[in-house]
């Protein structure tokens, strides 16, 4: 994070956006603004043994601005280190009051990428509507700055508040990096509506994660991976269910989720909202499934949001319009005419919308393996393979022979103890899918690679 020490040459940047007293907020920080005139001593912020007030935090954000206009040029991007951090907030917002565009980066990336990545973007100057650049996690190729506007930011914000049931009296509870959408996106709302944050570091800690439910007055919600939510059932499924009556509701994404954890954790917090949401740096936050419905539909995303529409294409993936679309990609506009055209976001997601107009995914079109003219796609696999008993986590790949082709290989890791019984497993597997979807090879490995936000990391595997 930079830590500048800088001439002030003050100047309020949100009068700039045009905020007043007699229209909403245009942007996050004059809800902040709002939050702090409205409600001052309210909690806003819980990080550890630290907690700030709304009229503390947009205090430390006033300051912190002033030393950064005389730092840096208007719409200039600003690489930062993520933390998990009250600092990492007040330097988020106070980037964004004073004109700059800010680019939060994984805490951990190397010093020499840090810098590679910043000076990539000297000499662009962003379009003045930009708040973020986020980078994509690059699962599947290199990976890519993404421009976030600021009314991006409000129109999620306002999808989320509408579609989940966000509130003032309410406590979020946060585990994931803010430097990605998923978690990111999750402090738009709570800003938003006057809400309290409880940030965690990760959920190395457990009853860390479990204590900060606990103690929050009130009902609580929270964001997680579906990483996160097999390892707590793993590792804490009584301690989960324990806090069933303060559990409002939980949102999962990022990553497809194992039907056999969906059905689980319905079980153990039958009156818990379980929101299965489609979003991406791209295309923001889209739509969403409470899948704790009684039908528990896999790969089942939900209708479109309130600021967000979406249709199929004739090639069967997923196209989406409205305000929560990138602006494109920075400094790349080839790039970024490859996917946004005619204010359409076109992904590479395979899926259709069912009778009820619901969004039901079926893999991403560049995962999908080619088996003898058939096309697999490899979260049908892994999902069936992750219900099979001491299957911790899994990934199907391509393996190419020079004499018999593709052929699907699985990948496993095991629970403590368990041993790959491979032909049980492929019965199981075969019990549940088509012929031609079935394994041929299977591996047990010590783990399965995946992203810092909980994504298998295919790109590893290719």
């Amino acid at each position: 994070m930079h830590n500048a020490q800088c001439k002030v040459d003050g100047g309020d940047h949100l009068s700039n956006r045009g905020w007043s007293e007699a229209t909403p907020p245009e942007t996050l920080e004059g809800y902040l603004k709002q939050d702090a005139e409205r409600f001052p001593d309210k909690l806003a912020v819980i990080c550890g043994d630290e907690r700030v007030t709304y009229a503390e935090l947009w205090s430390r954000v006033q300051r912190r601005a002033e030393v950064l206009r005389g730092c840096y040029a208007p719409h200039k991007i600003i690489a930062i280190r993520t933390s998990q951090t009250i600092d990492f907030l007040v330097e988020y917002f106070a980037l964004h009051l004073m004109g700059a565009v800010a680019m939060p980066l994984e805490r951990d990336i190397p010093q020499q990428r840090f810098d590679e990545i910043g000076h990539r973007y000297d000499d662009f100057v962003a379009p003045p509507e930009v708040a973020d650049v986020l980078f994509t996690t690059g699962t599947t190729g290199k990976s890519k700055g993404v421009m976030v506007s600021y009314d991006t930011i409000i129109a999620d914000a306002e999808n989320l508040i509408a579609a989940m049931g966000f509130a003032h009296d309410q406590h979020f509870v946060i585990t994931g990096p803010l430097n990605h959408i998923g978690s990111l996106s999750k402090i738009y709302p709570v800003i938003v509506t006057g809400a309290t944050l409880n940030i965690l570091e990760g959920m190395k800690d457990l009853e860390a994660f479990f204590r900060a439910i606990h103690d929050a007055p009130g009902k609580v919600a929270t964001f997680m991976v579906p990483a996160s939510i097999r390892m707590v059932l793993q590792l804490g499924k009584r301690q989960f269910a324990e806090l069933a009556d303060k559990l409002e509701f939980i949102e999962t994404g990022a990553a497809p989720m194992a039907h056999s954890d969906m059905l689980e954790v319905c079980r153990i917090l039958p009156n818990t909202r379980m929101y299965n949401t489609y979003a991406s740096t791209e295309t923001g936050i889209i739509a969403t499934y409470n899948f704790n419905d009684g039908e528990t539909l896999v790969g089942c995303l939900g209708r479109p949001m309130k600021n967000s529409t979406f249709f199929i294409t004739d090639e069967g993936t997923v196209a989406c319009q409205g305000r929560t679309l990138m602006a494109g990609y920075a400094d790349d506009p080839e790039m970024t005419a490859q996917v946004l055209r005619d204010h359409t976001l076109y992904t590479a997601d395979l899926a259709r919308i069912d009778e009820q107009g619901r969004l039901r995914l079926m893999g991403r079109n560049d995962d999908v393996i080619n088996i003898g003219g058939y096309k697999v796609a490899p979260t049908e696999v892994e999902d069936a393979a992750m219900a099979f008993d001491g299957v911790k986590d899994c990934i199907c790949i391509c393996e190419v022979s020079p004499v018999l082709g593709n052929r699907l290989k699985l990948l496993v890791a095991l629970d403590e103890g368990a041993a790959l019984d491979k032909r049980a497993l492929a019965r199981h597997i075969a019990s549940r899918l088509e012929t031609y979807k079935v394994p041929q090879l299977y591996e047990a490995v010590p783990a399965i690679a995946r992203t810092f936000n909980g994504k298998l990391n295919r790109k590893h595997y290719r």
